[in-house]
């Protein structure tokens, strides 16, 4: 049984808003609400003495904010979990910061569980298709048109997982193409458009067949669903996490 939680919410938008009813729906407390823009934040920004109101963050905020939310959660000592994209970049300096304030974060590109456990079958998958070089293989997916980043950081992890199954894919491009793609290259498409909340497909074609796995998400309540079990586990741990952490405890045998 996991003991309710005083959780922050930093970031108010679509994503946001949804963690927090999420949140308030489990059983949880939204306690403070921190935006810079958004109508009804309690702050325009995370600031260490926001510890005594919150147990844990959860985070949906936009990339540019990232860096110095890791800052002020680590010298808070406030765990945190972090579903903002478009900040790979940045990666090892907010581990850096982590390592140095002892706090727990977790960074999800994708919240979601089922993302994850697809991105496994993937893997698994691109492995199988290595062996038979006929198969080539891409990735593509649509989100709406509100969407900052392309592709999406998802995306990008789903490329992750076929170029670390495949030995003749071993780089990634997510340019417009005006050439053939070069065998070692992945190409890694995006549709911007609507309202879709999010498709991830992985194809694999060759002369004769395709096949093709696909993860289709309903809505945001998976990531804010998600975003939540993971600050439930984060709980009482410290360090630098990534999902796949959660999986080894959740999948030990997958």
């Amino acid at each position: 049984m996991i003991a309710p939680m005083r959780i922050a919410i930093v970031g108010l938008g679509r994503m946001g808003s949804v963690a927090a009813a999420t949140a308030n729906a489990a059983g949880h407390e939204v306690t403070l609400r921190v935006d810079p823009n958004a109508e009804g934040a309690d702050a325009p920004s995370f600031l260490p003495e926001h510890a005594e109101r919150c147990d844990q963050v959860i985070e949906f905020s936009t990339a540019d904010a990232v860096v110095d939310n890791a800052r002020s959660y680590a010298a808070a000592g406030v765990p945190a979990v972090v579903g903002t994209t478009g900040w790979n970049d940045r990666l090892s300096e907010v581990k850096a910061i982590v390592s140095a304030g002892g706090s727990g974060y977790l960074y999800a590109a994708n919240c979601s569980i089922g993302m994850h456990v697809f991105m496994r079958v993937v893997a698994r998958a691109a492995s199988m298709f290595d062996a038979l070089p006929a198969y080539d293989a891409a990735v593509y997916e649509h989100h709406h048109r509100r969407k900052a980043d392309s592709p999406s950081g998802t995306a990008l992890a789903v490329a992750d997982a076929v170029l670390g199954a495949s030995s003749r894919k071993q780089r990634v491009a997510t340019e417009r193409l005006d050439r053939p793609i070069d065998e070692d290259e992945l190409h890694v498409a995006s549709i911007r458009g609507g309202e879709e909340p999010g498709t991830h497909t992985v194809l694999f074609d060759s002369r004769e067949d395709t096949v093709e796995l696909v993860h289709r998400a309903r809505g945001r309540e998976a990531l804010a669903v998600g975003a939540l079990r993971l600050a439930e586990w984060l709980q009482g741990r410290t360090g630098f996490f990534t999902i796949e952490h959660f999986l080894a405890d959740l999948l030990p045998e997958a």
